[in-house]
């Protein structure tokens, strides 16, 4: 038997489902929380600042000022910069640098801005982790041992990228007319470029005797050697390649693989009306084993689509335009957050993020990673290849128009 109260309580519970069902449906902003974002802040007062703050500094971050609506909760800052970096200056060049030191969510990889002039020279050094870098600027002149006594020695441009695996001795040295700048990567996040093993250090603090014993020549030879070391000098301008090539071949002959390798001048991987994608992994970059990078050009206006990286997180570089960046992590959290020229994004494994072009002009950014190879999850394409009933049922969206989503992972979609 069905009681009267029985009736009157589930209608009353069926109201109050379309009611709320209609109220979500019609809402901005995280459903389960109490309505966000400017768009639903009904006293405009609600949306001024009165208190002390810096407007330049503001107006660069339009996304933290006025979140869309649909942002939620918090997550690790995700946004660096070189552009507040303090800079090391020498006579021959700079760097600047961004660790974990300085930007907690970043694990993986540790990032380093340097300039060198006209024949400027980076010391011979090596390091503990693995370094990549990418040419944003000039000609520079990179030389590099491997572990097999094999010497390998190039001329990289704009566009360029070079891999020297942990423990490989090199130089860099910038060439005419205007010397050279790059982003380095470190394939740990708290490796510092400030703080590398430098042949000067080394020499300065053994004994004479033991110098003259190891090179087989006199003593007083050393007479000389610097007693602190350079890092960064001014050098002179070096000859053509050619004659280093010959210089350093002998007697091993050269490495297998070339450190060396032409992002920007090879084929997309993805092109559409909206931009292009450019690769490096190991399986075109050989020697690059614990470094993939992905180089994105984005037209005005085009987004590069919703997507997560299984495989490690996103340590990413602007290198022009302006972008806006959303992550989205379980919780419900997400935020977002404005990026331009010089500035550094960070995304955790398996998070979901976009990117999007908000300036008038074309948008490029590397994304590098730790990993041996570049992967990522296009949100459509899973969709697409999901049964059509499942997914129409999930998402309340008839199957027709579930039909109309690029099935092709496009990685970057026109506006």
């Amino acid at each position: 038997m069905i009681s009267r109260r029985d009736i009157l309580t589930a209608t009353a519970t069926g109201a109050m489902v379309t009611a709320t069902t209609t109220a979500r449906a019609a809402s901005f902003g995280n459903p389960d929380e109490p309505p966000q974002g400017a768009i639903n802040a009904k006293n405009r007062e609600s949306l001024t600042d009165p208190g002390p703050q810096s407007h330049a500094l503001a107006s660069q971050f339009p996304s933290a000022q006025s979140p869309p609506p649909t942002d939620v909760g918090d997550l690790p800052q995700f946004w660096a910069s070189f552009n507040n970096a303090p800079r090391r200056i020498q006579n021959g060049g700079w760097a600047r640098q961004v660790t974990q030191a300085d930007f907690a969510i970043s694990e993986t990889i540790s990032g380093v801005n340097m300039r060198l002039t006209a024949g400027g020279i980076r010391e011979l050094h090596w390091h503990l982790a693995a370094e990549w870098a990418y040419m944003t600027y000039g000609w520079c002149r990179v030389t590099v041992l491997d572990d097999k006594g094999r010497a390998y020695v190039s001329d990289v441009k704009e566009g360029d990228l070079w891999y020297f695996p942990p423990g490989f001795p090199h130089s860099l040295q910038g060439l005419a007319p205007d010397g050279c700048e790059f982003i380095i990567c470190f394939d740990d996040g708290k490796a510092s470029e400030f703080n590398t093993t430098l042949v000067t250090d080394w020499l300065a603090h053994t004994p004479p005797e033991i110098l003259a014993e190891n090179f087989g020549v006199p003593a007083e030879t050393f007479s000389k050697i610097p007693l602190h070391n350079l890092w960064i000098f001014q050098g002179k301008l070096p000859g053509h390649l050619s004659a280093d090539e010959k210089a350093i071949r002998e007697p091993l002959g050269l490495p297998p693989y070339p450190f060396t390798f032409s992002l920007g001048s090879s084929e997309p991987v993805r092109q559409t009306k909206g931009g292009e994608v450019r690769v490096a992994d190991s399986s075109n970059f050989t020697i690059s084993k614990t470094i993939a990078a992905g180089l994105v050009t984005q037209r005005p206006g085009a987004l590069r689509e919703m997507h997560w990286h299984p495989q490690a997180d996103e340590w990413a570089y602007w290198i022009k335009g302006k972008g806006q960046v959303t992550a989205f992590e379980t919780g419900p959290k997400a935020v977002t957050l404005d990026f331009n020229p010089g500035d550094i994004g960070y995304v955790k494994r398996n998070n979901g993020h976009y990117v999007k072009n908000v300036g008038d002009t074309d948008m490029q950014y590397l994304e590098v990673f730790r990993s041996s190879y570049y992967a990522d999850v296009s949100l459509s394409d899973w969709l697409t290849h999901s049964p059509p009933e499942m997914v129409a049922q999930t998402l309340n969206i008839d199957e027709a128009t579930i039909a109309k989503f690029p099935n092709d992972r496009p990685l970057v979609m026109p506006r």
